[in-house]
């Protein structure tokens, strides 16, 4: 699977929850519950149960990032971690995360942000990310 989405996670379905129209899937992550809203329909299709092979997909756009540990947010995906690199654009940068077990998360947030956050690498953040923002994927 190639996508253009600069964050892709290998993971397990841990759990699924659903609704009328829409499920929860919980994928582990190297022991990090990752929350997914999908519909139904992409659950059957994708044949997803507890103990399926599956990846956490997530465009670098809809990755927030914060201070803090956790935050009283209703975001379910909050990782906290630490920035390895700061890439420096005109408007925007790419904030380059270790989370969830080691892996590398990618951030793509305003450069002002960034500058009033005070991210640099090895400052502590924390990565937020909305149900609705991932996807999942199987091979």
């Amino acid at each position: 699977m190639k996508l253009s989405a600069r964050n892709q996670f290998a993971g397990k379905v841990v759990k699924i929850n659903e609704g009328a129209v829409n499920g929860i899937v919980t994928l582990d992550v190297n022991g990090t519950p990752v929350s997914a809203t999908i519909s139904l329909a992409a659950i059957k299709e994708l044949g997803l149960e507890p103990g399926k092979a599956a990846y956490a997909v997530i465009k670098a756009t809809e990755v927030m990032v914060g201070k803090g540990a956790h935050l009283p947010l209703s975001a379910r995906n909050q990782f906290p971690g630490q920035v390895l690199a700061v890439e420096k654009g005109a408007v925007n940068s790419i904030v380059k995360m270790s989370v969830l077990g080691g892996n590398t998360l990618s951030a793509t947030i305003s450069n002002a942000a960034v500058a009033e956050l005070g991210l640099a690498p090895g400052e502590e953040a924390l990565a937020v990310i909305k149900a609705t923002s991932v996807m999942i994927g199987v091979d």
